[in-house]
């Protein structure tokens, strides 16, 4: 069984239609679920670094630009998106969490995606 314990993105408001000019992203993951996965997929080990990479790309593109990066759980892992050089339409977001996890004499990377849809308009 997997579980989803993120990324889980934060909408900015709930009232947003479109995104313009410099935006905060968030996401946020539930430890509870994770360690759950974990010890389903045996793997033992403290959590040493979580980090949060974030892409977007043009609604049908193929390949992803990086926007950012963030270790900041406390703060959901934020990072601004300047969208003021984009051409207004429909993109995709996607936060890619990294649990970096030191165990059994190794390193191990669980990652985990999360991809959300959202208009520009400058």
């Amino acid at each position: 069984m997997a579980y989803n314990w993120g990324p889980h993105y934060i909408v900015p408001s709930e009232v947003l239609q479109s995104y313009s000019g410099r935006v905060l992203l968030r996401e946020y993951l539930d430890r509870d679920l994770l360690r759950q996965e974990l010890s389903e997929l045996s793997i033992q080990g403290s959590i040493v670094q979580i980090s949060n990479p974030w892409y977007f790309r043009k609604k049908d593109q193929g390949s992803w630009v990086k926007i950012g990066e963030s270790q900041d759980e406390k703060n959901n892992f934020p990072v601004r998106w300047d969208t003021t050089e984009l051409e207004n339409g429909r993109y995709e977001v996607m936060g890619f969490m990294h649990v970096y996890i030191q165990g059994q004499g190794r390193e191990i990377i669980l990652a985990r995606s999360n991809t959300v849809e959202v208009e520009i308009q400058n």
